[in-house]
C-alpha cells in the first residue's frame, strides 16, 4: 500500500492505493528499444490506475495493477449511451532526472466539468494528481528523456453498471494509462492544411463541445476524412453562425497586426490548457489577449487585407502548429507565416521540460 499526506487545500484524506506488480514486465532493454523511437500513442507502460465509484461507496478500491484488457458486461451502459470522459497530460524529463507534469490541477478541474456534463461523479483533484504519482511511483522508468519526449498520460472515465435504462450509471470506473511519446513532428514544425467543414459540425450550443467526451472526436472523424481526401492535414468546425470554433482536437488563435490576440471562445468549445498557458505567455510579453466570436468572413477578410499576420493551433500533443492553408470548397487561402507562434511554442516547451525559469508555477513534481 502507498500513500500520500492529507491535502492542506481540501481536507480530503489521500486514497490507500494497492500496487500489484506486473510480473510480465518489459526489461530494461526492451523499454529502451521502444523508448529510442516511441511514435505515439502505439506503446503503453507495463501498470495502470484504477479507481471505482457508486452511488453507495463513493470513490474506492484505488489499486496500480498490470496494464491489460478490461473486463466489461455487454450491457455496460458506456457501451449503449456514451457516458464516457478523458483527458490528455504529459510527464516530462528533466536534465537532473525528475519526472514534472504541467498544470495538472487544471486537467484535474477539466475533467470535473466534463463529468459533471457527463452525469459522471466528479473525481476530487487531489485524488486525480495522486493518480498521476502512483503510475508514476512504479513506471517512472517509461518517462523517456530523449529531445521533445515525453510520457503521454491518458486518465478517462466510464459508465460500466450493466443496466439498459437511460438513466446515470450507478457504477463509475475511473482509469489512468500511459504511453511514451516522441516528437510530435519529425524534422521540426511544419505549418499544416485546414480543410473548412461545411457539411458537419462539432457540437451545437448546449452540447457537449466544452467537454472533453469521445463522442466529440467520433463526430469529427467523418469529416476529418474529408480533409485528407482534399490532402489536408486538419478540419476546422463552424458554428450555427459560421463562426470559427476549432479544429478537430486543437484550438484556434489567430494574431493580428496590432499585436492583439484573438481566440474563438463560446460555451461549444473545449477549454484548452495549452491555449490558456500560451495566451498568458503573450500576455507577459505585453500582448493584448481576446476570447471571443471570430466568422468566417472576419479570418479570410483579415488575412486578404493583411489585418491578420498568423493563425496557428495549439493543443498537448502538438503544442503549437502554424496554420498555412485554408481550403473550402471553391477556395484556397494562404495562410500568412510569422514567428510569435514558434517563439511561443518554445518559451512554452522550455518550461515544460524545466529549461526555463517557470514564473506561474505551472509544473508539478511527480516522483518526488
Amino acid at each position: 500500500m502507498t500513500t500520500i499526506d492529507t491535502d492542506p487545500d481540501t481536507g480530503l484524506d489521500p486514497l490507500e492505493f494497492a500496487v500489484t506488480r506486473n510480473l510480465a514486465a518489459k526489461s530494461a532493454a526492451d523499454r529502451d528499444a521502444i523508448l529510442a523511437s516511441p511514435g505515439f500513442g502505439q506503446n503503453f507502460t507495463d501498470h495502470m490506475v484504477d479507481i471505482c465509484w457508486s452511488v453507495r461507496g463513493g470513490w474506492h478500491r484505488p489499486r496500480v495493477s498490470p496494464y491489460g484488457p478490461i473486463s466489461l458486461d455487454p450491457a455496460a451502459a458506456v457501451l449503449h449511451y456514451g457516458q464516457e470522459i478523458f483527458e490528455g497530460i504529459k510527464a516530462y524529463r528533466h536534465a537532473d532526472g525528475s519526472v514534472h507534469t504541467f498544470r495538472p490541477d487544471q486537467n484535474g478541474r477539466r475533467l470535473q466539468r466534463s463529468a459533471r456534463r457527463l452525469a459522471l461523479p466528479e473525481l476530487p483533484v487531489p485524488y486525480f494528481l495522486q493518480s498521476l504519482r502512483e503510475l508514476i511511483a512504479v513506471d517512472g522508468a517509461w518517462v523517456p528523456s530523449g529531445e521533445d519526449q515525453s510520457l503521454y498520460l491518458r486518465p478517462f472515465m466510464f459508465a460500466k453498471e450493466a443496466f439498459l435504462g437511460v438513466r446515470p450509471a450507478h457504477k463509475v470506473a475511473y482509469y489512468l494509462i500511459a504511453s511514451p511519446a516522441g516528437a510530435y513532428f519529425k524534422g521540426g514544425v511544419q505549418p499544416v492544411s485546414i480543410w473548412l467543414s461545411e457539411d458537419y459540425s462539432r457540437a451545437g450550443k448546449g452540447g457537449t463541445g466544452a467537454a472533453k467526451t469521445g463522442g466529440n472526436y467520433a463526430a469529427s472523424l467523418l469529416p476529418q476524412s474529408e480533409a485528407y481526401e482534399n490532402e489536408c492535414d486538419q478540419v476546422v468546425f463552424l458554428d450555427q453562425d459560421r463562426n470559427v470554433e476549432e479544429l478537430g482536437g486543437m484550438n484556434v488563435v489567430f494574431v493580428y497586426k496590432d499585436g492583439t490576440i484573438v481566440t474563438p471562445q463560446s460555451d461549444s468549445i473545449l477549454e484548452g490548457i495549452t491555449r490558456d498557458s500560451l495566451l498568458q505567455l503573450a500576455r507577459d510579453r505585453g500582448h493584448h489577449v481576446e476570447g471571443r466570436n471570430v466568422s468566417l468572413t472576419e479570418w479570410r477578410e483579415g488575412v486578404a487585407s493583411g489585418d491578420i499576420v498568423e493563425v496557428f493551433a495549439c493543443g498537448t500533443a502538438a503544442v503549437v502548429t502554424p496554420i498555412g492553408m485554408l481550403k473550402g470548397r471553391d477556395f484556397i487561402d494562404e495562410q500568412p507565416s510569422g514567428t510569435l507562434a514558434l517563439e511561443l511554442r518554445e518559451e512554452l516547451t522550455n518550461i515544460q521540460y524545466g529549461r526555463a525559469e517557470d514564473k506561474h508555477g505551472w509544473l508539478y513534481r511527480l516522483d518526488a
